[in-house]
């Protein structure tokens, strides 16, 4: 390409052979194949053809002064959802909505040294242009239009990037330095997605009439019902020929509820019910079910007495069990990358706990800890977090992360990091600085030495007494991902001393000697890291399987963030020595001066 003030001119390069068809499996008859090749080529997908050819006339790319891009990619993300909610049987929202997010990524330099991993990556000093939203019809020549002006807004932000990059490092001094990025052998997969089906006023009928469950609880302050279904995925191509259609399809329904407690503390629970569409999410039954658990869960919360500060076992029962690692373990299986900064700028970068500990043992020698997206259901269940292609056109391998305990791996993605080089499939999220964010697909957690769940609180009444402790502590359930107010998230990240902050215990309990339990409020963990996992004592013979969807908000926080990834966990209960709780500290709002209104009807 040549400039001339602010004109481009392109050289067109020839049309690319194109492929579109799904992975061949090696064990299909010869005559199926033989049929499949005389049979009609299906019609080119217009976005991937207007991607490809797009990205084949970027790469010709020559200013004068001024780099070559040697790698380009393009990303959409494309959605057809349907949501309602609704409070106390009042429809609050209904919203169907279809849209595309474009993400375009212009690399200059090389696989050594590019514009990325930079403080200032992806700041958009290029040209913006209005361009409103992206084109929800395949018409060719709006998305070559499209997919051009973006592109020319990404290389110049890319050029100038890098020249910033450059002048930054003349003042650093940097020993064994990392790639920028690495490669990945080209990845054609392409299937087909359709629009969502859905019966919208039958789902409306039914979260009205789950919502309306609440209204028997008058000592609630809030409550709501949510559903969201969602049908559709991304698109993907870059210069080094991946091609990728990948459909996504997630429906939840969401179940929020907040009292407060007689001296003004807030409480609140959450639960959400999880499915790969509609048609499988609960019964009725089963949901109206949940909801008065949920509001049983919240009013006998308002009336527990605040918790004390505590020093000693906790038990970790049921799906407490798999959040816990969910969260202390599945977030710091991947590393996170530190960017070139000019001297003297501040800025914190999440760190992970497990960085530089490869080969150490982290977990007792009866734990193995293996991700696998590719395993499609457990003991009959379809599992929430498998996919077949990353968001950087990688496929992803079943994963032996711990082995007897003693870490064997990361999460990755293309990025390189500290003791890893290339991608193993797990790009799941946009990340900062030019970079993916890598999480986990489907987390399986096992010990060798499980023993029947029930004996685990037997064991910690054991300890408790052979300590002479008044009590011990069973953490039912976990608030994550996080349904507590901003208020309180902020509070949490502003005390947290190192490491990576982990979210409340929602339901927690005292267990005294003689056995009976008492749910207490208010507590947060303190020094809680995954160094702590270390002091497993024991592990259940009762795996849960846990499914959330994930975020780069702290806590995984429900709306913190634009972009969310399906995950799961499969993972026992736990009873753990020697943690530490403390009531949860700031100032308490007034209880409202007027009744809550009479809601019979």
């Amino acid at each position: 390409m040549s400039k001339k003030g602010d004109r481009r001119i392109f050289r067109l390069a020839p049309p690319a052979a194109r492929f579109s068809a799904h992975w061949i499996n090696a064990s299909v008859p010869f005559l199926a194949l033989a049929l499949w090749a005389q049979a009609p080529a299906p019609a080119p997908d217009p976005v991937l053809q207007a991607m490809h050819d797009e990205i084949e006339r970027s790469r010709t790319l020559t200013l004068s002064n001024l780099e070559a891009p040697y790698f380009i990619e393009y990303l959409i993300d494309e959605s057809d959802s349907f949501s309602v909610s609704a409070s106390l049987g009042g429809l609050l929202t209904r919203r169907r909505d279809h849209f595309r997010i474009p993400e375009i990524h212009v690399r200059v330099g090389d696989y050594k040294f590019d514009n990325t991993n930079y403080v200032g990556s992806g700041m958009g000093f290029g040209t913006r242009y209005d361009l409103e939203q992206f084109p929800l019809e395949n018409a060719y020549p709006v998305l070559r239009r499209y997919l051009w002006l973006e592109t020319d807004s990404a290389y110049k932000s890319a050029v100038e990037a890098i020249s910033r990059k450059r002048a930054a490092m003349r003042n650093v001094t940097e020993s064994d330095r990392l790639n920028d990025f690495a490669h990945a052998e080209p990845v054609r997969y392409v299937r087909p997605w359709q629009r969502l089906a859905i019966d919208e006023e039958g789902w409306i009928a039914r979260v009205r009439a789950l919502s309306a469950i609440f209204a028997r609880y008058p000592e609630l302050e809030n409550s709501a019902v949510e559903l969201e279904a969602t049908d559709g995925g991304y698109y993907l191509a870059n210069s080094e020929g991946s091609e990728v259609r990948e459909p996504e399809s997630v429906s939840f329904l969401r179940v929020r509820a907040t009292a407060q407690a007689p001296d003004g503390m807030g409480v609140w629970d959450a639960a959400t019910f999880h499915a790969l569409d509609p048609a499988h999410l609960p019964t009725d039954a089963e949901l109206n079910r949940g909801v008065a658990a949920l509001a049983e869960n919240v009013v006998a919360m308002a009336h527990a007495p605040r918790g004390e500060d505590y020093s000693g076992p906790v038990l970790f029962a049921g799906a407490a069990g798999a959040q816990i690692l969910a969260e202390v373990l599945g977030k710091n299986l991947s590393l996170t990358r530190r960017p070139v900064m000019e001297p003297g700028r501040g800025g914190a970068v999440a760190v992970s706990d497990l960085e530089g500990r490869l080969g150490a043992r982290i977990l007792p020698d009866s734990f193995d800890v293996v991700d696998d997206p590719a395993q499609k259901e457990w003991r009959g269940r379809p599992l929430f977090g498998s996919y077949d292609v990353d968001r950087e056109g990688v496929r992803p391998q079943p994963l032996r992360l711990v082995e007897k305990g003693v870490l064997k791996g990361y999460l990755s993605t293309r990025q390189p990091v500290r003791g890893v080089e290339g991608s193993n499939g797990r790009a799941r999220l946009p990340g900062p600085f030019g970079a993916s964010l890598a999480g986990v697909g489907n987390l399986f957690v096992s010990s060798s030495e499980a023993v029947p769940a029930a004996e685990l609180k037997k064991k910690l009444i054991e300890i408790v007494r052979a300590r002479n402790k008044p009590y011990g502590i069973v953490v039912r359930k976990m608030d994550f991902p996080s349904s507590a107010p901003a208020e309180i998230v902020r509070r949490l990240l502003q005390s947290q001393q190192g490491g990576r902050p982990v979210s409340l215990p929602a339901l927690v309990y005292r267990v005294y000697p003689d056995g009976r339990e008492e749910l207490v409020r208010g507590l947060r963990f303190r020094g809680l890291s995954v160094r702590s996992l270390k002091d497993i004592l024991a592990a259940g013979d009762d795996p849960a399987v846990f499914e959330f969807m994930d975020n780069a908000a702290p806590f995984a926080m429900i709306g913190g963030a634009s972009y969310a990834a399906e995950a799961c966990v499969v993972a026992p209960s736990l009873l753990i020595d020697d943690l530490e709780l403390h009531p949860v500290e700031g100032d308490l709002p007034k209880l409202p001066l007027v009744t809550p209104p009479d809601l019979a009807r």
